[in-house]
C-alpha cells in the first residue's frame, strides 16, 4: 500500500514528505498505546502522532523499535505544550529521551501559549529545527493571523496547522488561507466531529462499499488535508488507513462539503 504524502519545504531548500493518513494517539496511554501504535505500524501506517500532553511518547517510541520499520521510514509528530513555553529545549529533550529518538520529524506548538502567537516560543522552535532535533515545525490550533505574526517576527512560516477538521466543519475560505501560507492542513477529531449516520455519508459509503468513517477519511485526503485517526482496535485501525482503492466523485465531495 502506498500512502500519499505532502511535501514540506525546508530552510535549506530541501523538502519532507509526510504521508497523509497518519495514526493519532491522542488520550491512549501505557500498553494500550504501545499495543494501538504496533497495530498501526504493522497495518501500513508511516505517520504517528503523539505529544507532551498525551503522555504516551515512551510507548510510542517502544512500539517503534520493537516494530521493526527502520526509523527513516516513520514520520514522528510531537507537540510542546502551552505551559512549557519558557522551557522549550527542557521539553524537547525530555520527548526525544522517551521516544528514544535523535531527531523529530515534525514538532508543533500545541496551542497558542496564553492565546498569543507567541514569536520568542516560535524562535525556539526554529533553533531546535537549526540544530538538527526537529526536521520540521509548525503550529497546531493556530489562527491565520497568528501565523502571520510569527512569519513577521522571524521570516519562518510554520509548515503545518494542525487544526479541528471534519467535513461538520469544512471552511473552504479557511483551507484557501492557509494555502495561501504555504501551511498544510492537519485535521484532527476528523470522526469525532462528524455525523456518521447521517444519510447524505451513509449513502455515500454505500454505494462504494465503504464505512462512513472510511469516506470522511477519503474526503480529507482528496482535499489535501493531513489526517490523523485515532482507533484502539486492529481491525478499525486497519480499515481507517485502507482508503486508496476508490475515489469520491465531484458530487459526492460537494454533498460532504455541505454535510
Amino acid at each position: 500500500m502506498t500512502v500519499p504524502t505532502v511535501t514540506l519545504p525546508l530552510p535549506d531548500g530541501s523538502t519532507a514528505e509526510m504521508p497523509m493518513v497518519g495514526f493519532g494517539t491522542w488520550r491512549i496511554r501505557g500498553q494500550e498505546a504501545y499495543n494501538a501504535t504496533r497495530a498501526a505500524l504493522d497495518a501500513g501506517y508511516r505517520h504517528i502522532d503523539t505529544a507532551t500532553m498525551y503522555d504516551n511518547e515512551a510507548e510510542v517510541g517502544r512500539a517503534l523499535r520493537d516494530s521493526g520499520v527502520p526509523r527513516d521510514d516513520v514520520f514522528i509528530t510531537t507537540k510542546l505544550l502551552a505551559e512549557d513555553a519558557g522551557r522549550e529545549k527542557q521539553a524537547l529533550t525530555d520527548s526525544l529521551r522517551k521516544l528514544g529518538l535523535q531527531q523529530v520529524d515534525l514538532w508543533l506548538i500545541h496551542w497558542p501559549p496564553n492565546g498569543l502567537a507567541a514569536p520568542e516560543v516560535w524562535r525556539e522552535l526554529i533553533g531546535a529545527q537549526d540544530h538538527g532535533f526537529a526536521r520540521s515545525i509548525g503550529v497546531s490550533n493556530y489562527a491565520p493571523e497568528q501565523i502571520d505574526e510569527l512569519i513577521k517576527a522571524t521570516g519562518r512560516p510554520p509548515v503545518v496547522d494542525q487544526i479541528p477538521w471534519s467535513p461538520a466543519q469544512h471552511d473552504a475560505a479557511l483551507l484557501a488561507e492557509l494555502h495561501a501560507r504555504d501551511v498544510t492542513v492537519e485535521g484532527y477529531s476528523s470522526l469525532k466531529r462528524t455525523p456518521l449516520t447521517a444519510p447524505a455519508l451513509t449513502e455515500i459509503a454505500a454505494r462504494h462499499s465503504r464505512t462512513p468513517a472510511q469516506v470522511v477519511l477519503r474526503w480529507h485526503v482528496q482535499h489535501g488535508i493531513v489526517v490523523i485517526p485515532k482507533s484502539v482496535r486492529a481491525e478499525r485501525i486497519a480499515e481507517n488507513i485502507a482508503l486508496f482503492d476508490f475515489e469520491l466523485g465531484d458530487g459526492e465531495m460537494a454533498v460532504l462539503d455541505r454535510l
